[in-house]
């Protein structure tokens, strides 16, 4: 079907929306599919209350303790949502790992929010810092550090049970998104495990959420060379280039960073803001229809969200609205870029919420676009 266009509209979306009116993108298959926008008379976040499962949540990550502190990489991993496609957690590591892992259900995307030190993998060690993405595909060996020195660890670790790849660039070319050449991988280094000493070495391994102990009279990670097109892979968010329009307002599908079976990955990150006469400057209201949306905040100042720090999460499932908080679109023109980095996992099939997820939400949230603030 060819678009049309009826009653009161604009002949660009996001551009010279009429006065008094509110726009909405409701389209299929997330962004990615046919599209109508909708222009309101209220906005579509104006609710006086919300009663079902539909209710948008914000989770505090930082409030998420899951196990001591003393914990490792492995075992401070706490469930925040999940389903049959994906599970994403918190882990918050204290101590190094004194044994290695194999995740043989998934391949594992680990997003470094604080925090630096060493994973070593049967690949070779890569350093880590805030920012990076370390990709795993499942079934590589691997021990993560962390140094005790540079404070507390946070990472967001994504676990998906089909394999991460890469998004088509199209026309865009190769060197979109960010440049091939930026990307780290890693050369075998035996210098680590060199420097240890024990009669006997411990892989994990997890298999259909089981843990499975074996134990080696050597270092398991003891390989001297490899090649291929398999590997872990390092991606800063400072490497990424947003796509960029001046004149109008993107899609999030844009910042596609990692595709997998049934959810994406996206990376927002501090871009100029538009700047042609009568552009809308934050996100549009929609309703994700086809999609369960999540956005966890890592650094900068989130404008369009009331009431969210660092290390929080926010959720809206499939079918409500959401969009700008009150009073965005104002602050919006006295702007000329987003300070922002964030993480979006959109998935196909509906998340659910964990009981450690559950304990730290802000039971508030739904009702934060109202003019009334509501306290966290």
């Amino acid at each position: 079907m060819f678009p049309l266009n009826k009653g009161i509209t604009t002949p660009q979306a996001h551009v010279n929306i009429p006065d008094g009116l509110y726009e909405e993108e409701l389209g299929r298959d997330g962004f990615y599919g046919p599209v109508t926008h909708l222009y309101h008379q209220h906005p579509p976040t104006g609710w006086t209350r919300i009663e079902g499962p539909l209710k948008p949540h914000a989770i505090d990550g930082n409030k998420i303790t899951g196990n001591p502190s003393s914990a490792d990489a492995i075992s401070s991993r706490t469930p925040v949502l999940f389903n049959e496609d994906v599970t994403l957690h918190v882990c918050k590591p204290g101590t190094p790992m004194d044994y290695y892992f194999r995740n043989a259900d998934a391949d594992e995307v680990y997003f470094i929010h604080r925090g630096q030190g060493v994973i070593e993998t049967d690949f070779g060690p890569l350093q880590y810092e805030p920012g990076d993405y370390i990709v795993l595909p499942r079934g590589t060996t691997y021990r993560i550090s962390p140094d005790p020195d540079k404070g507390k660890h946070f990472f967001l670790l994504i676990e998906s049970y089909s394999r991460i790849r890469q998004p088509d660039r199209g026309m865009l070319g190769q060197h979109a998104l960010y440049d091939p050449g930026v990307i780290k991988t890693p050369t075998p280094d035996l210098s680590i495990s060199a420097k240890e000493s024990r009669p006997e070495w411990e892989l994990k391994i997890q298999r259909q959420q089981q843990l499975t102990s074996v134990f080696y009279p050597f270092n398991p990670i003891n390989v001297v060379g490899w090649k291929g097109d398999l590997t872990v892979w390092q991606l800063n968010v400072r490497d990424i280039c947003p796509v960029l329009s001046h004149k109008a307002h993107l899609p999030p599908s844009v910042h596609t960073t990692f595709l997998a079976r049934g959810f994406v990955i996206c990376s927002f990150l501090p871009r100029p803001l538009e700047t042609a006469p009568g552009a809308e400057k934050v996100p549009f209201y929609h309703r994700n229809i086809d999609y369960d949306e999540v956005l966890f905040y890592h650094d900068g100042d989130f404008f369009s969200r009331e009431g969210i720090d660092t290390g929080m999460f926010t959720f809206h499932p499939q079918g409500i609205h959401h969009g700008p908080h009150p009073g965005a679109v104002e602050a919006s023109k006295h702007k000329t870029e987003t300070n922002e980095v964030a993480v979006m996992v959109d998935t196909q099939k509906p998340l659910q919420l964990s009981e450690q997820a559950k304990a730290c939400e802000w039971p508030g949230y739904a009702m934060s676009w109202q003019p009334k603030t509501h306290s966290k």
